[in-house]
């Protein structure tokens, strides 16, 4: 039977649902600008009735739940869209700086050195034996080489920033991976009963994979979906079993955790190399397949398989850079190729990165299968002696000291065979005075520097000698008679003998007072295409500039497309952001409302309590 004292507890039923609607909703205006916070909301439904006659009687008000607004579905894509976001505006923001490097406008940049540098050759053809313009070439040559030298180390320097980023931002994920899986605990142990919703701590969660999604482009596998239409038509939420995966392995598993492992001692570059290892200690590396997020775009920047060389196989920077390589060397040989026609008495080669016995068509080297002539000059410039030599598949630089076949049976030949052979260049049956005579070759181990020299008999009468190249490239290749030191953009200079006296700088073929043909030549390098080998063996035939051309319009397009698409993805992102917001985000002006409202109720259930007060004290009152 019902009494007062239901009504009166009717009353307090009213009072504590309107309290807790007070304070959820305080809850909610005090964390409006939380970051990651859900709205929440208090679901109230009638108490069980107490069963009279002639009918149930209302036992008043009880609370179901706090429920948060959320929605998975736009949830999923608004972290999706900030994976994007986050590689897209990384990508962006590295590339740029690339693109910083290569200034070549406004007569600004690599490009217009070459232009100054071959115009000083221009200079020297027409005075050949003008110390002031030699001096002049000198120092244009070293202004662009010092500017090629620079910009390699920049896009170094990038690459190696965007290693140092990736170390930084995979001790964040594992922080963050970390504080996951305490939170999937914790949030197990607050809702163990079945009935509470760990609503603050399943934000805090939502939050931190988001930012594990941004970092690394993490994914998340959790349990079924839930509705509550009832309550609130855009609530759509998951339970159960909650995984994250990185690039295909389980890095947080329920309240389980796997860091991710950093290694930059086992490869030469130091770089850092990502892997996952198993509890039995295997290592799998697997930075080829984050491809997501921040780390994904400094991934794809940097590049993500490391060779024996200590370089990556992969990454657009690692690619600029490789580029860059194949144009300082294509610019080196070149030019060395054509400066080794000018006479000398003594030409020595760089140390050469294979051996003696070497087939120098199997090396990775751009030598080229031909031949090239040696010539020998009296002291008035006279053509006196001349040898071709054969370049083909069995050619090696020396094979004094080695086995006379090749691996698959090939007889050899050797360039120092080939120079020391006795034969009769001059055609005069004169056993003395043939190349073989003249000059001597040696192939010293282990530097591995070939040498070229005129005798002493001959050297002392005023001989010298040149190499002109029907299409080896060796003089390229070897550097004899170099006018480039170095083999590569990191350390192209002039070299040393130019830097330290310009007036050796030679524009003749013949040593013959007003001889400019070699500077003439140089001159047409600009123009003259040629192969330029890459590190893969592929084989790109250009001009210089054309080359140069081909290198900073990747660049540039590969910028310009990341730019596009970075204002596409971040349009999208801002528009889901938006309709995440309109579910999720604290509405101050309806949290206002909801406070009316729920202040209101409160002073009614209080009014409902101070009536009961009242017909209890006349109750009471009637046994007076």
């Amino acid at each position: 039977m019902a009494s007062i004292f239901n009504a009166l507890h009717i009353g307090y039923s009213g009072l504590n649902a309107a309290q807790i609607g007070i304070d959820t909703t305080g809850h909610n205006i005090a964390n409006a600008e939380t970051e990651g916070y859900s709205r929440q909301r208090v679901v109230t439904s009638t108490s069980t009735p107490i069963s009279i006659t002639p009918g149930s009687r209302g036992s008043g008000v009880q609370i179901t739940e706090i429920v948060r607004i959320f929605d998975s579905f736009v949830y999923n894509r608004y972290s999706a869209a900030a994976q994007n976001k986050e590689y897209s505006d990384t990508l962006k923001k590295n590339l740029e700086e690339l693109s910083t490097y290569f200034p070549d406008i406004d007569n600004v940049g690599i490009k217009e050195d070459l232009k100054n540098y071959f115009d000083l050759w221009q200079s020297l053809a027409s005075n050949p034996s003008n110390t002031a313009v030699k001096v002049a070439l000198a120092q244009q040559t070293q202004t662009l080489t010092q500017h090629i030298s620079q910009t390699q180390a920049q896009i170094g320097a990038l690459q190696r920033s965007t290693d140092d980023q990736i170390l930084v931002n995979v001790e964040e994920v594992n922080r963050i991976g970390g504080q996951i899986a305490d939170l999937n605990k914790a949030i197990d142990v607050a809702e163990s009963d079945g009935v509470s919703n760990a609503n603050d701590l399943r934000d805090q969660r939502e939050m931190l994979a988001m930012s594990l999604g941004k970092l690394i482009g993490a994914k998340v596998f959790s349990g079924r979906l839930e509705t509550n239409m009832p309550v609130d038509t855009n609530i759509a939420t998951k339970s159960g079993s909650y995984t994250i995966q990185v690039g295909g392995f389980n890095i947080v598993d329920g309240s389980y955790f796997h860091p991710i492992g950093v290694d930059a001692t086992s490869n030469s570059g130091q770089f850092n190399d990502i892997y996952y290892e198993r509890q039995d200690g295997v290592r799998f590396p697997f930075a080829d397949q984050i491809k997501g997020g921040k780390v994904g775009a400094l991934i794809e920047l940097r590049g993500s398989l490391i060779g024996n060389d200590g370089k990556f196989s992969d990454g657009f920077l690692q690619q600029s850079s490789n580029t860059f390589d194949v144009f300082s060397k294509g610019l080196i040989e070149a030019t060395n190729n054509l400066y080794a026609q000018t006479a000398t008495k003594t030409m020595q080669s760089n140390a050469l990165s294979f051996s003696d016995n070497q087939a120098l068509l199997s090396t990775d080297e751009n030598f080229k299968a031909g031949t090239f002539n040696l010539i020998a000059y009296d002291i008035n410039g006279n053509e006196v002696a001349r040898r071709s030599v054969t370049i083909n598949e069995s050619t090696v630089m020396d094979n004094a000291s080695a086995t006379n076949f090749l691996s698959d049976g090939v007889t050899k030949n050797s360039i120092a065979e080939q120079l020391k052979a006795q034969k009769d260049d001059t055609g005069d049956n004169n056993a003395l005075n043939d190349i073989d005579d003249m000059i001597t070759a040696t192939f010293a181990k282990p530097s591995n520097v070939f040498t070229l020299s005129m005798n002493a008999t001959y050297a002392a009468s005023g001989f010298t000698f040149a190499i002109e190249d029907q299409g080896t490239n060796f003089a390229g290749v070897t550097g004899l008679n170099r006018f480039f030191d170095g083999n590569s953009a990191k350390n192209i200079e002039l070299s040393a003998p130019l830097q330290k006296d310009p007036s050796l700088i030679r524009g003749y073929k013949a040593p013959v007072s007003g001889d400019n043909q070699m500077a003439l030549d140089m001159v047409q390098l600009q123009f003259t295409r040629f192969d330029f080998k890459e590190r893969n063996n592929q084989i790109t035939s250009d001009t210089m500039y054309g080359f140069f051309d081909q290198m900073v319009t990747r660049i540039g397009s590969k910028t310009n497309a990341v730019i596009a698409s970075n204002d596409t993805i971040t349009s999208q992102f801002n528009a889901i952001k938006q309709e995440y917001d309109s579910i999720s985000k604290v509405s101050i002006d309806e949290e206002m409302a909801n406070l009316i409202r729920y202040q209101t109720s409160y002073g009614a259930a209080a009014k409902v309590i101070t009536t009961i007060d009242q017909m209890m004290t006349t109750l009471l009152g009637l046994k007076q």
